[in-house]
């Protein structure tokens, strides 16, 4: 079993349509059997998987110490792939993370969950905190989407810095270049910059997700971006297998 960490310091990145077509890789590429746990309180993996949250389930009850995390769970249209949904009750999951007192609560919740799936994928809020800390500890890996900006060395350094204040040792950290878009002089500097870091590259495609609320390759095998999911889904698979 892994648990993969999809993080990012801000919105907008594209982090939810990465986690959530990763997830579909590992369940539909290599038939893994896989859970896509949304930890951001916009829920928008369940979104992009068709899944509207239950007014009566709330999604925070998952950290408190007597919940059973699998009653929680949600299955979905695509083999091997199950969600643990979010809903905006989890807005208050750092304050219930501290008043429990449990600094490896969410590493104890994937271990329990891990007795179900080879794979664990964790979209993650975009905040620094608790919550954060929390999931570095539980990570085997932790996937970094960065916009082609000059800025995105900047928040990679960020990243790693607080991947190796609560995780020791700490989970490999791989940055990925989102939504880039090589007819951009902007983005062609930047890809320059860091030939080795995996890119998603902007793609009608992906934007379509949230509209048929399915991941890309259900829909779109044979596209520029899906290929490229699945190249990014190949070296997350042998960077757990050298692990």
């Amino acid at each position: 079993m892994a648990v993969i960490a999809v993080y990012s310091v801000k919105g907008g990145v594209g982090k939810t349509t990465l986690a959530t077509n990763l997830a579909w890789c590992s369940a539909a590429i290599s038939c893994r059997k896989t859970l896509l746990w949304d930890l951001d309180a916009a829920g928008g993996a369940g979104y992009l998987l068709g899944i509207d949250p239950k007014a009566k389930r709330r999604a925070d009850t998952v950290i408190a110490a007597d919940k059973d995390p699998a009653k929680l769970i949600r299955h979905t249209d695509i083999a091997n792939l199950d969600l643990l949904p979010a809903d905006e009750s989890i807005r208050a999951l750092e304050v219930q993370l501290l008043s429990i007192g449990k600094r490896k609560r969410i590493a104890k919740l994937a271990a329990q969950l891990s007795k179900r799936y080879d794979r664990i994928v964790i979209d993650c809020p975009p905040i620094l905190g608790e919550t954060s800390a929390q999931v570095m500890r539980a990570a085997d890996l932790v996937i970094v989407p960065l916009p082609p900006s000059p800025l995105s060395s900047r928040a990679f350094e960020l990243v790693a810095k607080e991947v190796a204040a609560h995780a020791r040792p700490h989970p490999p950290i791989l940055p990925v270049l989102s939504m880039l878009d090589l007819r951009r002089a902007l983005h062609k500097d930047v890809r320059a910059a860091h030939p080795g870091w995996p890119a998603i590259p902007y793609a009608s495609a992906a934007e379509q997700c949230a509209v048929r609320r399915q991941p890309v390759g259900a829909f779109a095998p044979t596209a520029s971006v899906t290929r490229a999911y699945a190249a990014l889904w190949t070296a997350i698979e042998r960077k757990l297998a050298s692990k």
